[in-house]
């Protein structure tokens, strides 16, 4: 019960990677708010909050911030994907990109940290996308690269009283999985050759960055601030060469 006592918020706790971060600090005894664009979804623990909400609305998130009156943990995790490239990229997609992946995480920050109490924990859901560039997600690359950049910022303006750090997940076993695979010319056959490239030989399941995110929320990351965590099997810390050749 590592994080009895505490209040936390997760953003877009629907499903994936949220979702599992949700549960887990259920477990760990937090009193956990989460929401999400929709109404609330099935199979939530009664005990868990929900409030559908819009992250990019920032007039919303206000309101949301005086009505659950300070927090202990905010998990900026809402998140949307495009995949294409930049001269293929509409003013729509950028709206739907940069709008809920970078504003919506600014607005959150915005809105709760003068609210946080002294050892406050912010954990922002980066990527290894925000480091390394995936094809076909020119959006969604930026816009994880300005989390990551983001949360330095906090970290060196609200230290000693907040953390703020980010996990910077892999590829995990959600839709966007599917999505990134969807755009090779051999879906089946993209999939076998990335799950060589991890060390594992697995791909992330949501619960794999949920513990990540336990601990950056207890009381035992107390020296971690500012920080890139990559929670990746180890893929990145592979040289180009497909150890499957091999």
């Amino acid at each position: 019960m590592r994080l009895a006592g505490k209040r936390a918020l997760v953003t877009g706790g629907r499903q994936g990677i949220g979702r599992g971060i949700v549960d887990a600090f259920a477990r760990e005894g937090a009193a956990v708010t989460t929401c999400g664009r929709g109404p609330r979804p099935d199979g939530l623990a009664e005990d868990v909050i929900w409030y559908t909400l819009d992250v990019t609305d920032a007039d919303a998130v206000e309101r949301l911030a005086n009505e659950a009156d300070g927090i202990d943990i905010l998990v900026n995790n809402a998140g949307v994907q495009v995949e294409k490239t930049v001269p293929d990229s509409s003013d729509a997609d950028w709206d739907a990109v940069i709008g809920t992946n970078c504003r919506g995480v600014f607005n959150m920050c915005r809105a709760f940290i003068p609210r946080m109490p002294q050892g406050g924990s912010i954990i922002n859901i980066g990527s290894i996308s925000g480091r390394v560039a995936d094809p076909s997600m020119a959006l969604y690359n930026a816009s994880k690269a300005f989390v990551h950049g983001l949360t330095r910022s906090i970290a060196v303006d609200h230290g000693p009283r907040i953390r703020c750090n980010a996990i910077c997940p892999g590829w995990i076993e959600t839709g966007m999985l599917d999505a990134g695979f969807d755009l090779a010319r051999d879906p089946q056959a993209a999939r076998q050759d990335a799950l060589t490239r991890h060390a594992t030989r697995r791909f992330g399941r949501p619960e794999d960055i949920a513990s990540m995110a336990v601990w950056l929320a207890s009381d035992e990351a107390g020296f971690a601030t500012g920080q890139m965590f990559t929670v990746d099997g180890g893929m990145t810390a592979a040289s180009p060469l497909n150890p499957g050749l091999f």
